[in-house]
């Protein structure tokens, strides 16, 4: 009786087994889809925010927390805090990222102007506005480092060093709130600014968690 014997394992090629795999680039469609997404999420998270009179991180939360103390609507304030870091983003991000930042911060300031007159919020408590509106302004922060943009002054920042440095966005934006929100006790009642806390937490947990590189390359 003979005795069949196993097949061999077919073996793929060296080059192939250790051929890296390449990210599919976004379509131009789709990077216009998620830079809307993001401007989406973040205006509707500032405007959360603001209606609790709390701030949060980046420099969404530098325009809320100026806007306390300024009669000008919180969407110029954002777009004029952030021009001095578009200049940062072309020169050490290039062109096509400077682009759609710029881009990115106009449509929020229109947004934020437009959302009196269409959302109109007559009451939030502190802790839902921090968690909710936290939570929205960093899934925009995330949209926007998908698609190759920076949310404003801060996460053009938080990008280029982890460009440059492998620093996870979300830990150097963590760094840069608690310095905002340091600030903010000097404008916001400190019951408001441990709340504010919980904001930026939950911001920088959304970068810190799901933006990682190399996890969402194709394999």
């Amino acid at each position: 009786m003979r005795v069949s014997r196993p097949a061999a394992p077919t073996l793929r090629p060296r080059s192939m087994a250790n051929k890296p795999s390449v990210p599919m680039p976004h379509t131009l469609l789709e990077d216009a889809y998620g830079l809307i997404a993001g401007v989406l999420f973040a205006a509707i998270g500032i405007a959360m925010l603001k209606a609790a009179g709390l701030v949060t991180g980046g420099v969404a939360g530098i325009a809320l927390l100026v806007s306390y103390l300024v009669a000008l609507p919180v969407g110029t304030l954002f777009m004029a805090i952030n021009l001095p870091f578009f200049l940062f983003a072309y020169v050490f991000m290039g062109w096509r990222f400077a682009v759609k930042s710029v881009l990115g911060s106009v449509l929020i300031m229109a947004l934020l102007q437009v959302i009196p007159h269409a959302f109109v919020l007559n009451y939030v408590h502190p802790a839902f506005a921090a968690l909710i509106g936290g939570t929205l302004c960093g899934m925009g922060v995330l949209a926007f480092a998908r698609h190759g943009a920076g949310l404003g002054g801060t996460g053009i920042v938080t990008m280029w060093l982890s460009k440059r440095f492998g620093i996870n966005p979300g830990r150097s934006q963590l760094a840069i709130d608690c310095v905002i929100l340091l600030v903010s006790l000097t404008v916001v009642a400190p019951t408001l600014v441990g709340w504010s806390a919980l904001s930026g937490v939950a911001l920088s947990a959304m970068m810190m968690t799901w933006h990682k590189p190399g996890r969402y390359e194709c394999s």
